[in-house]
């Protein structure tokens, strides 16, 4: 790690308030600077979010974020015509409305994906043109290229999750696969602090001991996130 990465790697954790991560920090900040597509796979509750947002506002440029679900649209991500303005001046530019993806691409930003792998299959493959040669082709509107500085980043949970897709293997292989896991007992710990400075550290020590234990237990099927420590912490 150089030091230029390790200042920058501080300097996302002072500003976005993240605990730890300074493996996957440094990894997801080569990858992006390298213009790089990144994927941020974990379980449910692991901190991808974050992790991909802060990433994404610590570049400096436009964030045009899309939360993936099973009723997203190839339209919604592209764009549209809008039909009214089509009624009166036909298929013209100034009809069409770009979707997230063609604002990404045209002003050299950031597109965070949250939840790719539950998009529809044909919403996911939109993305291949662009990630692959930074263009995109629009019926009506013609070719749409990619600024420079244009990147993706996306978070996924792992394929046993509900409502989940595998994405194609074409898909998969143009992402920089970043996979994480729970943090440790104290940066957890230092987390629900953080969150709940009021509550005292036996209370938040013994919150997050139950939540860890959960993911253990062998009558447990699905352990518990940070997020159900906080809870406890907040309803003791």
């Amino acid at each position: 790690m150089t030091m230029g990465l390790a200042a920058e790697v501080a300097e996302v954790q002072r500003v976005y308030g993240i605990v730890g991560r300074v493996r996957e920090l440094e990894k997801a900040l080569a990858s992006v600077r390298s213009r790089k597509h990144l994927m941020i796979e974990g379980p449910v509750g692991v901190g991808k979010t974050v992790l991909a947002t802060a990433v994404a506002k610590h570049l400096g440029v436009r964030v045009f974020r899309v939360d993936g679900d099973e009723r997203y649209t190839e339209q919604k991500l592209s764009g549209w015509f809008d039909p009214p303005v089509v009624m009166q001046k036909g298929y013209v530019r100034d009809a069409f409305v770009p979707g997230p993806l063609m604002d990404a691409m045209q002003s050299g930003g950031v597109l965070f994906i949250n939840e790719l792998n539950r998009m529809p299959e044909g919403v996911q493959n939109i993305l291949l043109p662009a990630m692959d040669e930074g263009m995109i082709e629009v019926p009506k509107v013609g070719t749409i290229r990619a600024e420079p500085g244009f990147v993706i980043i996306a978070t996924q949970n792992p394929r046993e999750f509900v409502a989940t897709t595998a994405l194609s293997e074409a898909l998969s292989d143009r992402f920089e696969l970043l996979l994480i896991d729970y943090q440790s007992e104290a940066e957890e710990v230092e987390i629900v602090s953080r969150k709940l400075p009021d509550a005292g550290y036996e209370l938040v020590f013994r919150c997050v001991w139950i939540a860890r234990r959960t993911r253990t237990h062998p009558n447990v099927r699905r352990g518990a996130s940070i997020r159900a420590a906080m809870s406890m912490a907040e309803l003791a």
